[in-house]
């Protein structure tokens, strides 16, 4: 062998030793000979390992539990038509009791709903056409529309909650 063979392995030695001596202090490892401190490590990752997949779990969890829990924002939009709204109601997820709760609405404004669209499957989806009555001497506008579904989605929400 030649002297700069003899100096690589020595220096390559060296510097698995180094490397060895960072993983057994990344690790915590107490132990003193190489298999030893790379046993260490491996039950180290082994721990890491489930500690990610505990973690994980726990957010997958905690995510679905507060969107189970918590009412989504519902998307409410109403536009002003000539004789009449239109109105767009959106949330994420089913709401049983809801559609009720915004016809009666309707009918305290005083709108007779003159076409609608609803779909309750996995979100709820309305959209509704809704004309003021003949006998309604109020004049309502597109915002007191909108207050008022709000109000209904926030009242079926505290309802659906207490039971």
């Amino acid at each position: 062998m030649s002297p700069k063979g003899g100096r690589k392995k020595a220096s390559s030695s060296s510097s698995v030793h180094e490397q060895l001596q960072q993983l057994r202090s990344l690790t915590n490892s107490t132990a003193v000979n190489k298999t030893s401190i790379i046993v260490d490590a491996s039950r180290y990752i082994e721990e890491l390992k489930d500690k990610v997949d505990k973690m994980s779990q726990e957010t997958a969890t905690s995510s679905h539990a507060s969107t189970s829990s918590q009412n989504p924002l519902p998307m409410v939009t109403v536009e002003t038509l000539e004789k009449g709204f239109l109105i767009n109601v959106f949330l994420e997820k089913n709401c049983p009791g809801l559609l009720v709760s915004i016809l009666e609405t309707f009918e305290e404004l005083g709108l007779d709903v003159l076409e609608a669209r609803v779909s309750c499957e996995e979100s709820f989806k309305l959209e509704a056409i809704g004309g003021e009555n003949e006998g309604n001497v109020e004049c309502i506008d597109a915002q007191m529309v909108k207050q008022a579904v709000m109000q209904a989605i926030r009242k079926w929400g505290e309802n659906s909650h207490q039971e």
